[in-house]
């Protein structure tokens, strides 16, 4: 033997040695090196070592192309192939491709085997469509590989991750339909799924099918048919509890099963709201002698989440502190979840402090917790560490963040957050969308939230409820009213928030007929049981056009148990008309479920106050002194060149308090000449008239209102925040003060947001 040919021997034992060791292939550049010495050794290589190659390279990422290529050099593909194949188009997410690749499997005369199944199992999960799982679930009956633990776990990932019972249609994805769409595949599905495999599944498989079925329907003839929401959300119930039904007789005819299949009923269940199942199986889980994981205890704390079960969550941080899952970022970010629900965010940051390592998801935990909790400093404050850290944002972090920029109404902020979320390319996100439309609403920006609005490709509830709440708080009302007709007309069916947005917005505009109309149609039509936000919107729009005794039955007559919040809409009222004799039967229903509510205190005092009735002024803050309660200051802000500059009522503290009140006199020498005229029946302190106007003239709006023009050029929108209230008589001189400058000038009080601009306020001199 020629040394020459003796190398070559060698060369080709060395092939053979990495092609039946695909362990030792580390790297993609590796992958492609050996196939190039394949290529160099033999031009026409074997089948099997073909076959061989592409099992290989689907072990990398990006070499879909490279295998595509390589089996197309294929006259008839071995099985080998065919997996190999399927496996790559599932990898790179052309989970129709793999579907489609596996049916040209069958097609060719190809078996499937334990290999493929799991593969094209998972790419119709991804696919979401019933009918096809269901057909597939019969092919693998068919081919005896329902007892393969494998398959089986499969098989139950499918069935849990399906959202759907209905048949191809709505806004679920259908791969039949596509496939219809591929004329050499026209009746493929049916004749390689539906015909032969399907009617030889055996007797077992087709009477589960069949009491699956037959229990839906039943479930279904129980239910009542009160409202079309209150039918669609049953129906829905009755879905998840049938898929889960599928997952669960799966499970139960498993010969064996390891902990994947433990950990895909317990999240499954959990996933679809099934919380006792969840957790029954949890039990069972632990009388089978089988430990839970990271992944199983990560699946059943969002349950004590929902539950706010403080004490079942810290039991099960205990268990994972002493398995040592506590440093695992999927069971730290639950953890923080959970705590965060439980209004524990102390101990969610403990949690997020004593993790090793944080990874995104663990920063947006903790992120939205904070915002959800109130504290949206702290959550900004995450958000730039996290930017610090390199981390790069998901779309789900603007959705957390957003909330925290409305709040704090810090529109550069928002703004610059937009800036990114444009550069990241996440404009097109519909939730992120979703977010922008809110956080430009709060921030009283309402034009660039409609525009943003009218981008949006496809809007879902979320949008709709976002920019109508966003119109109603903004004074404009009618739009308001306008959007929600449209959302409907558009076959959006609107939810329990989306009510109290159209609600606010006939409370802001007066609209009586229209609020009962709206109200009616949530209980009558939509099957939504009204809250206490709805009641109060009704009270508060009766208690402003003066109808209070109706506004008292209304509250009275409530099928819940009122909150002091909801009588002191009502309140609000009885202050506005004067009526003092109800505003202490209110007050007195108020101190009764809320005895320390400082609003009911202030709103009666001032009732009297504008009754002249001074010695019951002196009894009730007597009375709120003894009891350790103080009186909020009235307290505005504005925003310049990205600070915060706060004022109080009378404060002459700034540092540009003097050219502040020369402005003041300055404008009230222009308002009083266009016929301003103060009105100091809104002075409720018993001093003379000079003293009413001067107190008027130093309200903190109007100091933040001045300090804003001496610091912003000409034409410059002013943006306030005040922390009450707004008083009718700074409302009409605002006006004035638009008009004489020349300036939009927005103010959010308490309540909504003033848009005043060339002498007049968005919302009509009625709030």
């Amino acid at each position: 033997m020629t040394s020459s040919s003796s190398s070559s021997s060698s060369t080709q034992e060395l092939l053979n040695t990495l092609l039946n060791n695909p362990s030792t292939i580390k790297s993609k550049l590796q992958a492609k090196q050996l196939h190039a010495q394949i290529l160099k050794t033999r031009p026409n290589p074997s089948p099997s070592h073909i076959s061989a190659l592409l099992s290989l390279y689907s072990n990398f990422a990006n070499l879909l192309r490279d295998s595509l290529l390589l089996f197309q050099t294929l006259h008839s593909p071995p099985p080998l192939a065919w997996k190999s194949l399927i496996r790559s188009y599932t990898s790179h997410g052309f989970f129709l491709q793999s579907v489609a690749s596996f049916v040209r499997m069958r097609a060719s005369g190809r078996y499937p085997d334990h290999n493929v199944f799991p593969t094209v199992l998972k790419s119709c999960a991804m696919l979401g469509d019933l009918t096809l799982g269901e057909s597939l679930h019969g092919s693998v009956v068919r081919h005896g590989m329902d007892s393969d633990l494998y398959t089986c776990n499969a098989l139950m990932n499918m069935y849990s991750k399906f959202r759907s019972l209905g048949k191809n249609g709505g806004e679920r994805f259908s791969a039949r339909q596509v496939f219809d769409e591929i004329p050499e595949w026209k009746g493929g599905v049916e004749s390689y799924f539906g015909g032969v495999e399907k009617r030889e599944v055996n007797a077992d498989a087709s009477r589960d099918s069949i009491e699956s079925s037959e229990m839906s329907k039943e479930m279904e003839t129980r239910l009542p048919r009160t409202s079309n929401a209150s039918g669609i959300s049953k129906r829905k119930e009755v879905e998840r509890h049938v898929q889960m039904d599928s997952v669960r007789k799966v499970f139960d005819m498993m010969p064996y099963r390891d902990l994947v299949s433990w950990n895909t009923v317990i999240a499954g269940s959990a996933q679809n709201g099934m919380y006792e199942e969840a957790l029954s199986m949890l039990r069972e889980m632990g009388n089978n002698n089988m430990k839970p994981d990271s992944y199983t205890l990560s699946s059943v704390l969002p349950i004590f989440a929902e539950y706010v079960d403080i004490i079942k969550g810290k039991e099960i941080h205990g268990h994972a502190i002493r398995n040592g899952f506590d440093a695992d970022v999927f069971i730290g970010s639950s953890l923080m979840d959970m705590y965060a629900k439980c209004t524990r965010m102390e101990d969610s940051l403990r949690v997020f402090d004593l993790l090793p390592r944080c990874d995104a998801i663990s920063w947006n935990s903790i992120i939205a917790g904070c915002v959800q909790n109130g504290m949206c400093d702290e959550g900004l404050r995450f958000f730039r560490q996290m930017l610090t850290a390199k981390i790069k944002p998901m779309p789900v972090t603007f959705s957390s963040i957003m909330p925290a920029c409305a709040h704090l109404t810090t529109l550069h902020l928002g703004k610059q957050l937009h800036g990114y979320i444009i550069r990241s390319r996440f404009d097109y996100n519909v939730y992120i969308a979703s977010s922008l439309v809110d956080m430009y609403a709060k921030c009283g920006n309402i034009r660039t939230a409609r525009w943003i609005f009218d981008r949006i490709e496809t809007h879902d509830m979320v949008s709709w409820t976002a920019i109508i709440m966003g119109c109603a708080f903004n004074g404009y009302a009618h739009d308001a009213i306008s959007l929600f007709e449209q959302m409907e007309a558009k076959g959006t069916k609107p939810c329990y928030v989306t009510f109290i947005a159209v609600l606010t917005a006939c409370s802001h505009a007066g609209l009586i007929d229209k609020a009962w109309e709206y109200f009616n149609l949530m209980t009558q039509r939509f099957g939504i049981a009204p809250g206490l936000e709805h009641y109060a919107a009704l009270a508060d729009l009766l208690g402003r056009a003066g109808r209070l005794e109706e506004a008292y039955n209304l509250i009275s007559d409530m099928h819940i148990e009122p909150t002091g919040s909801v009588w002191l809409t009502l309140l609000a009222g009885c202050r506005v008309h004067k009526n003092v004799e109800l505003a202490e039967k209110v007050a007195e229903k108020i101190f009764m479920v809320d005895p320390l509510n400082m609003g009911a205190y202030v709103i009666l005092s001032n009732v009297y106050a504008a009754a002249r009735r001074w010695k019951d002024v002196a009894r009730l803050r007597a009375s709120m002194k003894k009891k350790g309660m103080r009186k909020k200051p009235a307290c505005s802000w504005i925003e310049v060149r990205n600070k915060v500059h706060a004022f109080v009522a009378g404060d002459n503290s700034h540092p540009y308090y003097d050219r502040i009140n020369v402005t003041l006199k300055v404008l009230l020498e222009k308002m009083e000449r266009e016929g301003y005229v103060p009105d100091t029946n809104e002075v409720l302190h018993d001093v003379d008239e000079e003293q009413k106007k001067a107190l008027l003239s130093s309200h903190s709006e109007r100091l933040a209102i001045a300090f804003g023009i001496i610091s912003t050029s000409a034409g410059t929108p002013l943006r306030i925040t005040k922390n009450i209230r707004v008083c009718v008589d700074c409302h009409t001189a605002i006006k004035y003060i638009s008009k004489i400058v020349g300036r939009e000038i927005i103010v959010r009080d308490n309540s909504r947001f003033h848009h005043f601009n060339g002498g007049k306020c968005t919302c009509g001199d009625y709030w």
